[in-house]
């Protein structure tokens, strides 16, 4: 069973999966390891599904290699062994047909100038040359797969 957290980026989708898989006791996958750079975020989408979704709901073991953001290429690889429940976080968790193989699909959204605040204070000023143009990725990806209406909840975390 796969609980995928999904939003644009600062919103709280670490914040929230992190409590939920220490509370369940599950592992998280997370999506910021499968995007291939600042404009990767469709393939990101895409390896999630390929790569881990796939091979788990077959019962068998993903592989994924892991993007190393410092050094702007791929770096090492993970593997995600089959288990009963996972949490998956990310910008386009639940996107297309990754959504499809999630239980329950949640939405987590804050206003835009929080989310670019915690962002940046988050990842500081590495992202900051970087913020508008994965937003855009995000607006478009979102925007075409309606991504927040197909949500089973809806989170907001607009309380700094």
């Amino acid at each position: 069973m796969v609980v995928a957290i999904d939003g644009p980026s600062g919103a709280g989708k670490t914040t929230l999966a992190d409590a939920v898989a220490s509370d369940l006791d599950c592992p998280v996958v997370r999506v910021e390891d499968l995007y291939p750079g600042w404009e990767g975020l469709a393939d990101g989408v895409r390896f999630l599904h390929d790569l881990v979704l796939v091979p788990l709901s077959r019962g068998t073991d993903a592989h994924h290699p892991t993007w190393d953001w410092h050094a702007s290429r791929w770096g090492g690889s993970r593997r995600v062994a089959p288990v009963p429940l996972l949490v998956v976080e990310g910008c386009g968790a639940t996107v297309g047909p990754a959504g499809d193989l999630a239980a329950v699909r949640v939405w987590v959204d804050a206003p835009t100038d929080l989310r670019r605040r915690r962002g940046l204070a988050r990842d500081g000023e590495t992202y900051a040359p970087w913020w508008d143009t994965w937003a855009a990725q995000e607006r478009a990806l979102f925007t075409a797969d309606r991504t927040r209406e197909r949500a089973d909840l809806v989170v907001s975390t607009d309380l700094d």
